[in-house]
């Protein structure tokens, strides 16, 4: 297979922004063939700028098509179109989060299995050279005491003024009648009896870009020791417990008027220091940083920055898929682990409506 041929199920900002542009650029690898959105213009639109041959608006249609793999970037819930998807034969890549229950994310990975076909999440701050470095580093570390992540995040409009985005408001009201049906139905799923206490959470979901990166470089945190969610529900902290014992504090603010994007992950031990400065997933071409403070064998303190090389995660992650699909790498970002993602934001969230910590 000298190009996977893969179809991008929803067009809007994301796609516009990211996907379609890099998976351009990677013509000796990719090809598109066919995208899709419910909304007939805005899919029309997408296959129009970025030169793609065919466009439909029912995922069946494009299921049928002569294509290798899906994209799924398109409004929540993606499940049903997952599970179609791998019942095809069709290798999937979903976009963060996958889903919003258990339940969702098992019928993933039922499907997935089934098929023998990849099923790889959209976490592209893991693919980024500096998280690589980090984890490099992090992996040196004997006893790590204390992790934060700081997430301040402005409005998205305030970053997309700066490309080309177009939407169309074409939308059927049954379609948007029935998305929010499934999605109260999927948070019904997740948290049963705490249901009606959860539908004012949401800002937990939001959670994921640090929660997939603390995973990957630390593990599965052993408890939710509180979880906080104030400023009119547009802020959360919660603390997190290691089976060492070490704390990590995770915060994120919705600050819209803010232009400036920040989100760190820092991880300190005695002798070591770990800070990993991302930028905004609506950027291109800027570059993760990564500072490295600590004390060398000889008890000198050092700090070095070092140079990054010139590549974006949301290309290394679309390359690594491909290499999963032709020669059978596993996947560094499974659905399989993503719900370890899910089943942590569902805790944190459950941390909160009780007032009390989650034991895991």
């Amino acid at each position: 297979m000298s190009t996977v041929r893969i179809g991008v199920v929803g067009c809007g900002a994301i796609a516009q922004v990211q996907h379609l542009p890099n998976l351009l650029e990677l013509d000796d690898e990719f090809e598109v063939p066919i995208v899709c959105d419910v909304s007939p213009g805005q899919a029309e639109y997408l296959a129009q700028r970025f030169k793609v041959p065919k466009y439909v608006t029912d995922i069946r249609d494009m299921l049928a098509a002569d294509i290798d793999a899906v994209l799924l970037c398109h409004t929540d819930p993606k499940t049903e179109a997952a599970v179609q998807a791998f019942e095809a034969g069709k290798h999937v890549f979903i976009e963060k989060p996958i889903c919003t229950s258990l339940q969702e994310a098992d019928a993933m990975i039922d499907a997935m299995r089934r098929s023998g076909k990849v099923g790889q999440a959209g976490y592209m701050k893991v693919y980024e050279p500096a998280f690589e470095m980090a984890k490099r580093e992090v992996d040196t570390m004997d006893d790590i005491k204390f992790v934060q992540t700081n997430h301040l995040h402005p409005s998205n409009e305030l970053h997309l003024s700066h490309f080309k985005v177009k939407r169309f408001n074409d939308l059927p009201p049954s379609v948007m009648a029935e998305r929010r049906e499934a999605s109260r139905a999927a948070r019904r799923e997740a948290f049963g009896d705490l249901f009606e206490k959860a539908e004012s959470c949401g800002i937990a979901y939001g959670l994921i870009h640090d929660l997939y990166s603390l995973r990957t470089m630390l593990g599965v945190p052993s408890a939710v020791i509180s979880t906080e969610i104030w400023n009119d529900r547009r802020a959360i902290t919660t603390i997190l417990e290691y089976p060492n014992g070490a704390r990590c504090v995770v915060s994120r603010v919705d600050l819209n008027k803010l232009w400036d994007f920040k989100q760190t992950l820092e991880i300190y031990s005695e002798e070591k220091r770990v800070i990993l400065s991302y930028p905004t997933g609506f950027s291109r071409r800027v570059l993760t940083k990564l500072v490295v403070q600590g004390i060398d064998a000889d008890g000198n303190s050092f700090y070095k920055e070092p140079a990054i090389p010139w590549e974006s995660g949301f290309t290394r992650e679309l390359r690594h898929f491909r290499q999963c699909i032709t020669q059978g790498t596993p996947s560094r970002s499974s659905i399989v682990d993503a719900r370890d993602d899910i089943a942590l934001i569902i805790d944190i969230t459950k941390a909160y409506i009780t007032r009390s910590p989650v034991y895991r």
